[in-house]
């Protein structure tokens, strides 16, 4: 007897692509606190290379954002680099400064959680 309903999307499915995902973002966030340009951008910079693996990182992030959405699911690193990926112009930081923050934030635990304190009203 076959089940003709559509395949429920197992988040247990999709660990080993975010685990990947955690571990290549790691690794590319060391490699841009220490420098290289391209992480969160596709920007070219001014005598900059291409940086395939960033380049992909992006792609399986979102890629990641949209599978797991289908199960009205979330991952916070995912959530969070994508959402560093959008900062440019006058306040950006400088992508350098932005993977050391987020390595920081990683090794404490503390994606998915707000950033900067709440401001009371008064």
């Amino acid at each position: 007897m076959s089940d003709m309903e559509p395949h429920e999307i197992d988040s247990a499915e999709f660990a080993p692509l975010v685990a990947a995902f955690h571990e290549q973002l790691t690794a590319c966030l060391e490699e841009c606190a220490h420098g290289r340009r391209g992480l969160f951008s596709d920007v070219s910079f001014s005598g900059g290379e291409e940086w395939p693996e960033a380049t992909r990182l992006r792609e399986l992030g979102g890629a990641l954002q949209s599978i797991l959405a289908q199960s009205s699911e979330r991952n916070a690193l995912v959530d969070e680099f994508l959402d560093l990926c959008t900062i440019h112009g006058e306040n950006d930081p400088g992508e350098p400064r932005l993977a050391r923050e987020f390595l920081k934030r990683i090794e404490r635990d503390e994606v998915g959680t707000p950033t900067e304190k709440e401001q009371k009203p008064w």
